[in-house]
Order: C-alpha cells, then structure tokens, then sequence
C-alpha cells in the first residue's frame, strides 16, 4: 500500500468521521479524500508527472494537509518547508528540486516569488489563505482547484517504492539536506508508532509540531491509517490557550518536545488530572530533563509519557515505554518494533554495555538517501536485509539491560525547539552584517529549549555594532529558531593552529566585552 491509499480506505470505513480539525476548519474522512482527488485530478491536468515534486510553504492547516494527500495521488513527491523560511534558502531548495508546483498560504507568496527571481524554474503557483478575493499575480486559487474534479478517475499508484517524501534539514555544511523517504519507509515507520502507541480509531491527537518535518507529518499519517483524527494547531505560543484545546476537543494523544513539557511543568496552578481524556504524551528532538519528566507525570499521573529519539533520515529510531521511566529517567528506551539499533566503536563492532559510540539504526524505516547528493547518503545509508542501515552520527551508550542513552553529537549541530541549527549557516548571516570581522555560534545548554544558540563575534575597529542590531539582522535573515538568543562580544576568536576559528581552542585567548560594545 501505499499513503493515500489509507486514506482513501479510511474514507470508505469512516466517511462522514472527522478526520481533521484545523482552526475552524473541520473535514470529515469523505471531504477531506474528495477535496484531495479535485487537486490531484487539477494538478494532473497542468501536466504533472509521478516523481514530480510539490514544495509546501504553510502553517498548520487544512489545505497543507489536502496538498499532501493530492500530491501523492498524483503520483508527485511533497516538499514541506518551514513557513518562515527565507528566500535565500527557499531559492536553493527551488534550484535543486526544480518544482512543478508550489502551494503557498497568501501570505508567503511575496517570499516564494522573491526566491522564484533569478532562477530557471516556473512552477505552477498555488494560493489559499487570503484576506480577499484577490489572487497574486501568476497565482491560481486553491479553492478553484479543489472545487471539481476531472472527468475521468486518478490513475491508481503502484509502488510503494517510490518517493513519497522530502524532508530538508541542514547538514553539517549549513546547505539544506532533502531526506528522501519512499511510501514504504515512511509507512513502516508509523506503522511501527502505532503498534507501540497502540492507536486506534478512537484517537484524537492534538498537535502543534510544524507539518515541516518528520515528527509533526507523522501525526497526520498514523491518524489517517486508524481512522483517528488528528487537530492541528499552528503553534504553543498560547500554552495555555492549547491545554484549554485539548480539553475542549477531548485530545487523547499530544505530541511534544521538552521545551513545552517544561513550559507545562512550570504552570504551578495546575490541578492534577486536568487533562483527563488525554491516554499519551510522546516527547522527542531533544532529551527531557528528569525534573520535568517527574513534574508532567504528577500531573497526568494516568497519561501514559513515551520518551523518543530519531532523525529525519529515520523518522523515529527508540522509545522508552512509561513503565521504564522511573527506572531509567534518562534513557530513550529501545529501538521501535521492526526494527534495531546498536552501538558501535570505529571499527563498526558493537560495544560492550557503558561504552559510548555511534548508534547504528537498521530496518525498512530508513531513508533512501539525500537528494541530489549520493555521496552523502552513501556515507551515511547502506542497504541490508529487510531495509537499511544508518549512521546516525550521535554518540551513545547502553546499560546491561541493553536500553539506550544519548550522549552527545559527533558534530557540531545545534539542537533548539526541537529543531537543527548549522552554526554555519547563522554564521554567514552575521559575516554579512558590516562591521563583523570574526563570529562563530555555539549551542548554550538551556533547561527549557535544549539549548539556546549564542553568537560570539568580533567587531572591526571602527564598528560599533549593539547586540540588539545584530539580533535583528539575523531575525530578518533566518527562521526565527535560529536567530541567536544573546550575543558575546571579544576582542578576538580563538582559533586552532591552522587558523580556523574555534571556540574551544584557547579559552585563555576569549577575553570577553560588556555587550554594549
């Protein structure tokens, strides 16, 4: 099988149910498979091809989630990308995957056609979201595509081989990575969380997780291979708005990473059992202190809390089930069903339990590799009996038990809101501000976020640049996860012996200023 065939599955067994509530939107299984044919039937008749790709610039919504679903039917492959990325950026991704077409909410229109400038390429342009009837120029309307359907039924899509996914994270280079994942490798993955979920039907999982990567796709997947239904919210910057969410839309799954269960934890005015029909909490992208896991299971002392680890290459790699919390607070538990993980030492022999090394993930779960970029994948991906194998690049250990611990990454991505940071990338933005002579960015250890990134930088000696202009140079210029939380000015980086800059180098050499400077 492949995606869209559990959809249109879901939609025979569960028609008139609701599917997805997305703001005030809400489809049932039957509107939501119906409005998905119309785009696909629409996008068929522009000239798509299977194998084509369809970049996806939006926020948590309901057309997102048709364009997913009409992509696929199509036989093309969805790109989802952060809704603030820049168009810098947007322009490379562009450039290398050479879209069809493009659905964009109305108000990313100007920075799709910003990166569209200069480049080769002219997708079809899609527009939903706006303020008025009027469309941007060279866009067509969203509602016009999904209004009808086309004359004849969608060619059904065979294999289950083919790519159903790309995911773009940023590499050790800071140059966006596209994760490529067949139908086969992103479905083994979520059958795998809904065996140790144990999802069914009756699941209504709230989520506020951006529909851009792979924790948050797969909490419409699973939801729509049960039968469930799954409410989209764009965001926690109302923590308590969403709790209220959860209450009201009587949520049985939620989805989070640490930076919000600490945000729970510090509600001191919570009553215990306030969420009462929430059955599970999953908690990934970043390890979970114990202190917050203690306060949020006192709490919900009858929700079950499943603590993850994975990458986009894999979509989710270990649990640990709630069981085990009180026993093994800082593990992530062992690999999810169907599939292994290992540790192993340089020479790719496993190590003994307490010894840290690389984690090795195998199964059908495992990407294809990166698009465009064999090299890469190859260094990372090779095939195996039953799927692939995957160097993750993280550094672990077991106990005698055989469950996991992180320890730390091999290299030198920042980990912040659950999202990964090239300190290479926040550093050409600030190499490009006037008067920067020197910088570099490091990840701070935060209780809350993870961590927080930290720009060090050396002015010339003519500038007089302020943190508060530096921050707002980076907002303008990147995703609002990765612009710096503080900046720390000195006099010179340290550097290594062959030059390169390097935080550690030298902590003698940091001579840090008051950041007035």
């Amino acid at each position: 099988m492949r995606i869209e065939d559990h959809l249109r599955q879901s939609a025979g067994q569960f028609g008139s149910k609701t599917a997805l509530i997305a703001g005030e939107t809400r489809l049932s299984y039957g509107e939501l498979d119906r409005l998905s044919d119309n785009l696909a039937a629409s996008l068929i008749a522009h000239g798509i091809k299977p194998g084509d790709r369809v970049l996806i610039i939006a926020e948590n919504c309901a057309e997102a989630v048709v364009g997913f679903f009409a992509a696929w039917k199509a036989g093309a492959v969805p790109c989802p990308l952060h809704a603030s990325i820049k168009q810098d950026k947007l322009r490379v991704i562009v450039e290398s995957t050479a879209p069809f077409a493009m659905l964009a909410q109305a108000r990313f229109c100007g920075v799709v056609d910003a990166a569209l400038g200069g480049t080769d390429c002219a997708p079809l342009k899609i527009s939903f979201g706006g303020t008025s009837n009027k469309i941007a120029d060279g866009w067509l309307a969203y509602e016009a595509l999904t209004k009808h359907g086309g004359e004849t039924g969608l060619p059904l899509q065979a294999s289950s081989e083919t790519l159903a996914l790309l995911i773009h994270t940023s590499g050790s280079t800071g140059m966006p990575k596209g994760v490529m994942h067949s139908h086969a490798s992103l479905l083994a993955a979520c059958n795998s969380i809904i065996d140790y979920l144990d999802n069914s039907a009756d699941d209504v999982v709230l989520s506020v997780l951006p529909i851009s990567f792979g924790y948050g796709i797969t909490q419409i997947a699973t939801m729509v291979m049960v039968g469930g239904t799954v409410v989209l919210e764009k965001s926690f910057a109302f923590p308590r708005k969403t709790l209220a969410r959860l209450v009201e839309t009587r949520a049985t799954g939620f989805p989070i990473v640490p930076a919000m269960a600490a945000l729970i934890a510090g509600m001191q005015d919570l009553q215990p059992a306030f969420l009462p029909d929430l059955r599970y909490m999953t908690s990934a992208a970043a390890a979970m202190p114990p202190s917050v896991t203690e306060r949020i299971r006192g709490l919900l002392p009858e929700t079950r809390l499943f603590l993850m680890y994975g990458q986009t290459e894999c979509i989710r790699a270990t649990y640990l089930p709630p069981e085990e919390a009180d026993k093994r607070p800082l593990s992530v538990g062992r690999a999810i069903p169907g599939t292994q993980a290992h540790v192993i030492d340089e020479a790719g022999n496993i190590v003994p339990p307490g010894v840290t090394g690389e984690l090795v993930v195998e199964g059908p779960h495992v990407m294809a590799g990166y698009w465009q970029d064999d090299m890469a994948g190859a260094e990372k991906v090779s095939v195996i009996d039953g799927g692939r194998r995957l160097l993750t690049g993280d550094l672990f250990r077991t106990d005698e038990d055989g469950f996991l611990y992180f320890v730390s990454r091999r290299d030198d991505i920042i980990k912040t809101r659950g999202e990964k940071v090239s300190p290479q990338e926040v550093e050409r933005v600030l190499y490009a501000l006037p008067g920067i002579r020197e910088a570099a960015v490091a990840g701070v250890d935060d209780p809350v976020f993870g961590q927080l990134i930290r720009a060090y930088v050396a002015l010339e000696p003519s500038a007089a640049l302020s943190e508060k202009e530096i921050l707002r140079h980076c907002a303008a210029l990147l995703e609002d996860y990765m612009v710096p939380k503080s900046v720390e000015f000195r006099d010179a980086l340290p550097k290594t012996s062959t030059g390169k800059i390097r935080l550690t180098a030298e902590p003698s050499a940091l001579d840090i200023k008051d950041n007035a400077a």
